[in-house]
């Protein structure tokens, strides 16, 4: 496969200087509300857009020094994007964060005011977009979703910026959590993976969850005692997944603990997938949210500069069996 040398250039700049994307992801806008509302015992639009943009900024100034890349977005993360190490590559989210709940499908929506040229214009190495993505779709939301992808591919490539698509699977009835979900959640991302690395969407890197579902891997130490695959089950789901693109593609830790998320990234190694790298977002530094409300930013700095940086650090040495993308991408493809 071929890539341009904007594109190039783009993927250099958020990698480690062994080519594998180290990044952190903290351009949750919902799910961050979520959680400080839950602290606060406030609902979650009663939560300040102060708080937010300051919380960004803190980690970042403190966790971007041990990322080759942070991931944010423009609502709250603009000041955010400029406290980053300077060692620390910007990719920039481009999509509206969640659905609207009464249209079928979780359709996708683009941020407005913002385009790819916007996002390059704040200082965006690499621009991304999440997908909800389910086999249960009907035909109609199916082609609406895929057009969608086109016309963001085809933006970012007019710019020369990569293009970063992040699936999150779900399938309609199902709660994504559940044993049921964990059977199923492996054969969807497997479809949208190979679906979205046809050369028409422009997608240089798939962001995606671990095709297995650790809570349910028998053996595993966040294991409840219901089993949904044995070990070696789960190593040739692992690895049946990977087959489906040969796009690059890295891994999010999709809300998991730290430990849970290392745990299946050892899981990857021993079943030889040759994944990019990560984009690892609350698995850091989901715990600073009640450090920060109850105590403040000193109390978040002091936190971030033991637990934090020990979670980007343990994340870091778990990306030993990573491959670098150029790996997908030779320079004279």
């Amino acid at each position: 496969m071929g890539l341009s040398p904007g594109k190039r250039k783009g993927l250099q700049a958020v990698s480690n200087p062994r080519g594998v994307i180290a990044a952190m992801a903290i351009d949750q806008r919902d799910a961050l509300r979520d959680l400080f509302a839950g602290e606060l015992k406030v609902e979650k639009n009663s939560v300040p857009r102060e708080q937010l943009e300051e919380f960004k900024s803190i980690v970042v100034r403190a966790l971007s020094p041990y990322a080759s890349a942070v991931l944010l977005e423009p609502e709250y993360g603009l000041h955010a994007a400029s406290q980053r190490h300077p060692s620390s590559g910007l990719v920039m989210a481009y999509e509206q964060s969640g659905y609207d709940r009464s249209d079928a499908g979780r359709l996708p929506r683009l941020l407005e005011r913002w385009s790819v040229r916007r996002l390059i214009d704040a200082g965006a190495h690499c621009v991304k977009v999440l997908l909800y993505y389910a086999l249960s779709d009907g035909p109609e939301v199916r082609e609406r979703k895929r057009a969608w992808v086109e016309r963001v591919g085809a933006e970012c490539a007019g710019c020369d910026v990569p293009f970063f698509l992040e699936i999150v699977p779900y399938q309609d009835g199902v709660d994504e959590k559940s044993a049921a979900f964990a059977r199923c959640k492996p054969a969807i991302l497997a479809n949208a993976m190979e679906a979205f690395s046809q050369p028409r969407y422009f997608v240089d890197v798939l962001k995606v969850g671990v095709p297995v579902t650790m809570a349910y891997v028998e053996g595993s130490s966040t294991s409840g005692g219901v089993f949904v695959h044995t070990r070696a089950e789960a190593l040739e789901v692992l690895r049946r997944t990977a087959a489906a693109t040969a796009k690059p593609f890295l891994f999010l830790s999709a809300g998991v603990s730290n430990r849970s998320f290392n745990e299946a990234l050892a899981l990857a190694c021993e079943a030889g997938v040759q994944y990019c790298g990560v984009l690892c977002g609350r698995a850091t530094w989901k715990d600073g949210v009640g450090v920060f409300v109850r105590g403040g930013e000193n109390a978040l700095r002091e936190w971030l500069e033991t637990e934090g940086v020990q979670n980007m650090k343990s994340i870091n040495e778990s990306l030993a069996c990573a491959t670098p993308w150029s790996e997908k991408y030779p320079a004279n493809g």
